[in-house]
């Protein structure tokens, strides 16, 4: 017996919300899935997630929601997620930060834990845990109740989130890395059979800079002037992998899912 869970990539603005509501159904017939998890912190505007936009998204299919950095940057997101089981915030914020950094489902008869951490590279708007250390001891903790255990690692490089993979080989089933919003080509197997990938990408524009459109970032650099980020439809997809794994808790395969998505045709589609 095994189970298949899709990771989706970073749901930005109106548009990753669009890919959602018009392609998830779709991408999840394509690619068999018992579960999905998406990373949503940048689904209000681009900067954080709302209250209605996170039902929205669960209404949609979602099963489990991930968040990064940008958690709380809506302020209705701080009663709201101690309220919702199935949104999740890093696990190594403060101990009395609201929300849970962790949860167990049952997926077809498997017990899995689903984490999520944030890295320390770069985010220095927020003090956090060290990452290193706090998965060392949530496996301590659930390992023996579940089945799984499956990490989702937001962080902003490369090396950070490689050097997690290759820290929790054979003591998790998938680490996933997100935050940079670009799909990576390294999705692989490792020697102790976690699936791994530095980051699984982006839900909404492909067609821009970080799901926002590309002339307004562009200027931001050409003047060092502050400006607000624009959303942009572009060309849509839905980006993330599928990882299928056994009933030990071992990595059968992990596939990159590319899903692309018609644009709406009127502003209330």
């Amino acid at each position: 017996m095994s189970i298949k869970i899709v990771f989706l990539g970073e749901i930005v603005g109106k548009p990753g919300l669009h890919v959602i509501k018009k392609g998830l159904k779709g991408l999840k017939e394509e690619t068999g899935a018992d579960y999905v998890v998406a990373n949503a912190e940048g689904v209000t505007n681009g900067f954080g997630i709302g209250h209605i936009h996170s039902v929205q998204l669960l209404k949609s299919g979602i099963d489990l929601i991930t968040t990064g950095e940008k958690t709380f940057y809506k302020k209705d997101m701080v009663e709201s997620i101690s309220k919702n089981g199935r949104i999740i915030r890093p696990a190594n914020f403060p101990p009395k930060t609201p929300g849970r950094g962790y949860k167990i489902v049952e997926i077809n008869g498997m017990k899995v834990a689903f984490i999520t951490l944030l890295g320390t590279a770069e985010f220095n708007r927020i003090s956090v845990y060290n990452p290193y250390l706090s998965i060392n001891s949530l496996i301590e903790r659930l390992s023996g109740d579940c089945n799984a255990i499956i990490l989702q690692f937001h962080a902003s490089t490369t090396a950070e989130k490689n050097t997690m993979a290759f820290h929790v080989d054979g003591r998790v089933s998938a680490m996933i890395g997100t935050h940079t919003k670009v799909l990576t080509s390294d999705a692989r197997i490792l020697p102790l059979q976690t699936a791994m990938i530095t980051d699984n990408g982006i839900c909404g524009t492909i067609d821009g800079v970080g799901g926002f459109e590309a002339e307004t970032e562009i200027k931001r650099f050409l003047t060092q002037i502050p400006s607000r980020s624009m959303q942009y439809f572009g060309a849509l997809e839905a980006q993330g992998v599928v990882v299928e794994i056994d009933d030990k808790g071992k990595a059968v395969s992990i596939d990159t899912v590319r899903y692309k998505v018609k644009g709406p045709q009127t502003e209330n589609d």
